[in-house]
């Protein structure tokens, strides 16, 4: 075969559909929680180039705890010598809470079963997870054994691991099976195989055991999961002793939708990992799963309110980034650009009132739930508008500018931006706003005023140094600003008018210091000034004074030319 030709579509099959027509999973609704296990130390690690250390294990457990995980697979104890000992060491210094139990894999051999068994010995509780391939291709390819070949190792497995546990009564022991690679498997075959275990086991409904359906490779699209996950739980036997468990894989990238419409299929369990680490494109990601829950208000039982310590621990654990695009745990996923995002974002969060239901533009959840800040929020580059640097201003700088303002100054930023080709930040945003605005070299400036009332007029007299000269200037009108904007216009002989005004307090408090935004005209050229001040008057006359001195400075040049 040719290069050109290697991209060939013809060589796959369609997965074909259950033929579930009366299937009832799409009318369902998740109203609370699965059962969670997390399979970061066994599943997750034997997916790392460098498998975790017995530190970082240790590090990870505590993670989970910390988290609230009640089923952690701790590891394949009887495959790997390290695994053995983290699993001792769990035990032998009491690091396992009462309220939570470990759970070990092991395939379907008597001896892997017996060092399993003997890894766990003293632990309180337990679940032995054993498992056997059950699908076609690992059936006719692999193990080259029969559909009652593949049944009889499982049901062997399933009495091993029955009889080991009787040498340890003192542990509370709770069995899993899985058929390994369920989805390559015949639906009706994977329902025979599990209810011959079954069989083996009795479970009753105060004594359950569970029945793990691994998706070990994703192979369809999750609507066909889900109707695997819904015929199996209708005919698999003694369904309300047995706990029906999932453990998808991410191979089509869908193996989050694929959990959450098997759950709606009758699940009662999910199997994953923090950020969906695990072999290949990885597993499940339970942080995604039980956010979406979150997000329409189920309580995940699981806290990520420390999601930057969770990504931390993660990282030092898997040696793996978290990608920043990450669904809720990346830098960026509550991050806007978009002038029109960030516009629709501050406008919501102006309105949003503490204690209500959250409805913010483009924020499925409040980021302070999961310990991020409002100023993470939205970030500034040249795609960005008006509404994004607004923000930036009011929130971390206490700068609330009027709308003309915005769209002035949002234009010097997107200048910077497309001239360095990087993001904005803060810091650099204020820079701007004070070199654009508040810069002390000003061709024009209040020496000394006093104003008086002159019957209901005000009179405003004052001196002015513009351009290294004075320039004393008097004048009357109906309040101080309309008095001073007489006198700049009657010593200047230039005609402008106050486009216009707003003005704010800084900070709360009686000694806050007051800021004024104005916008001069004079013909068709508009001038902005904004000043700082300790009070109001002061603020607004050395705003109206810095738009003042632009045209000022204008006219000057202009006379000299």
């Amino acid at each position: 075969m040719s290069v050109q030709n290697r991209f060939d579509h013809r060589k796959y099959v369609a997965f074909p559909p259950v033929g579930l027509k009366d299937r009832t999973w799409p009318d369902q609704l998740i109203t609370k929680a699965p059962r969670w296990c997390s399979v970061d130390l066994r599943d997750g690690n034997q997916a790392l180039i460098e498998p975790m250390s017995v530190s970082q294990k240790k590090q990870m457990f505590d993670l989970l705890l910390e988290i609230g995980f009640k089923e952690i697979e701790v590891g394949f104890p009887s495959a790997s010598q390290p695994d053995f000992d983290f699993v001792r060491y769990l035990v032998e210094e009491n690091r396992i809470p009462d309220d939570v139990t470990v759970q070990v894999l092991t395939q379907a051999r008597p001896e892997l079963i017996a060092r399993t068994y003997e890894s766990l010995k003293g632990v309180k509780r337990a679940i032995v997870h054993v498992y056997n391939s059950t699908s076609v291709v690992q059936r006719q390819k692999v193990f080259k054994t029969s559909k009652q070949g593949i049944i009889d190792i499982a049901v062997a497995g399933a009495r091993d691991v029955m009889k080991y546990a009787e040498m340890y009564p003192e542990t509370d022991w709770t069995f899993q099976y899985s058929p390994e690679s369920f989805t390559g498997t015949e639906i009706d075959y994977a329902v025979e195989v599990c209810n011959a275990v079954i069989d083996v086991w009795k479970p009753t409904p105060s004594k359950k055991c569970i029945i793990n359906l691994p998706a070990t490779v994703e192979m369809s699209t999750p609507n066909v999961f889900a109707d695997q996950v819904e015929y199996f739980c209708r005919h698999v036997d003694n369904r309300d002793s047995v706990v029906v468990s999932l453990h998808t894989h991410n191979d089509r990238g869908c193996a989050v939708a694929a959990a959450e419409l098997a759950v709606m299929a009758g699940a009662d369990r999910v199997e994953g990992t923090l950020l969906g680490n695990g072999e290949r494109t990885g597993n499940m990601d339970i942080i995604t799963m039980a956010m979406n829950l979150y997000s329409q208000g189920i309580d995940p039982t699981l806290d990520f309110s420390d999601m930057d310590k969770i990504c931390s621990v993660s990282k030092a654990c898997t040696q793996i980034d978290v990608h920043p695009r990450q669904p809720y745990a990346g830098d960026l996923v509550f991050t806007a650009f978009s002038g029109s995002h960030q516009d629709a974002i501050k406008k919501c969060l102006d309105m949003y009132e503490e204690g209500t239901t959250w409805e913010i533009a483009y924020l499925p959840i409040d980021p302070r739930d999961l310990g991020r800040t409002y100023q993470d929020v939205i970030r500034v580059n040249s795609q960005s508008g008006k509404g994004g640097v607004a923000y930036v201003l009011q929130s971390k700088f206490g700068f609330n500018l009027p709308r003309w303002l915005q769209i002035e100054f949002s234009r010097v930023v997107q200048k910077e931006a497309e001239v360095t080709g990087q993001e904005i930040s803060p810091d650099k945003i204020w820079t701007l706003f004070q070199s654009t605005f508040l810069s002390e070299q000003q061709a024009v400036k209040l020496d000394t005023f006093t104003f008086e009332k002159n019957g209901e007029r005000e009179r405003f007299n004052a001196t002015l140094s513009c351009l290294g000269e004075k320039m004393p200037i008097s004048g009357e009108g109906d309040g101080v600003m309309d008095a001073f904007v007489e006198a700049i216009k009657k010593a200047t002989h230039i005609d402008f008018e106050i486009m216009e005004y707003g003005e704010h307090a800084l900070s709360q408090g009686a000694d806050a210091d007051a800021v004024t935004y104005i916008q001069l005209k004079s013909g068709i050229q508009r001038y902005t000034g904004v000043a700082i001040s300790r009070d109001i008057v002061s603020s607004s006359l050395n705003a109206l004074l810095r738009a003042a001195g632009q045209l000022i400075q204008e006219a000057k040049q202009s006379a000299a030319a």
